[in-house]
């Protein structure tokens, strides 16, 4: 299906940040994936940015389309490429949504590009993750939740900001553990206790009420993530409304959770220490 034109000030601006200075692509990078796309290299004596401006602005008026624009973005920041380098790729894919919001696209973490409502601005964006910030903050939430609160995360609504929040707790885990699974899975390889020595323990669990504590823990997790993150990452927003008060009480379980994955000890790697 034909991806309507980017209109040429956010293409402009689209270019500035995949050939960013200090940490867009590089020049041969730049020809690699222009060659590779099939968009001619039509000034490459120039600049990075107006290189790659002038490349993808000719080949948007000769296709009458900006098909090879995305595929051009796809190709030039797949998530593969950045398996060693997750937070680098997040930041530059939060860069270029911000630029895409305002023409109905979406560069996802997967490496597609969905259609979405076009933004109205980010002034108004600004000014909910300011206030939604100051809340938090007035609940003294952990400070890894208040990273969520940007303004290219609340766009349209809520909605990113909740979905972005909870991943983290689950990412927090794989990192502490080195686990590589995801959801109900993964707080039971992290925190299940019955049979071995856990990954991530709360307490020394040697009594019936911190191992109650353990299992409940294990349980608001499994619940924070099939009651928000897995119903946001599937269903569209529009059957998922979540107002500035939903996003309040969420956020503030989130800052729970990561609160009590930063206080747990990292018991199996303890116990396979002292192994003689």
């Amino acid at each position: 299906m034909p991806v309507p034109e980017i209109p040429l000030p956010a293409l402009e601006q689209l270019a500035n940040v995949l050939a960013d200075t200090s940490t867009g692509l590089t020049g041969s990078e730049i020809g690699k994936y222009l060659s590779q796309c099939g968009i001619p290299d039509v000034n490459p004596s120039m600049t990075k940015r107006i290189r790659l401006f002038e490349a993808l602005r000719d080949k948007q008026l000769s296709d009458r389309c900006a098909n090879n624009v995305v595929a051009f973005v796809q190709a030039s920041f797949s998530p593969v490429r950045y398996t060693d380098s997750h937070d680098y790729f997040e930041r530059k894919r939060l860069e270029i949504n911000r630029v895409l919001a305002f023409v109905g696209l979406e560069f996802t973490d997967t490496g597609e590009m969905k259609m979405v409502q076009k933004a109205r601005n980010l002034r108004e964006a600004a000014q909910r993750a300011d206030r939604l910030r100051q809340l938090l903050s007035d609940r003294r939430v952990h400070p890894d939740v208040l990273s969520f609160c940007r303004e290219e995360l609340l766009v349209e609504n809520y909605f990113h900001a909740v979905l972005e929040a909870t991943k983290s707790v689950a990412e927090k885990i794989r990192t502490r553990t080195g686990l590589t699974a995801d959801g109900s899975d993964l707080v039971d390889e992290a925190f299940a206790f019955k049979s071995r020595i856990p990954h991530l323990a709360l307490s020394a669990l040697s009594t019936d009420s911190q191992q109650s504590e353990q299992r409940g823990f294990m349980n608001l997790l499994k619940g924070l993530f099939g009651t928000f993150r897995n119903p946001t990452a599937h269903a569209p927003k529009i059957s998922w409304p979540i107002d500035e008060q939903d996003a309040l009480d969420i956020l503030s379980m989130v800052s729970l959770a990561h609160r009590r994955i930063d206080a747990a000890v990292e018991a199996y790697r303890m116990s396979t220490r002292s192994i003689p």
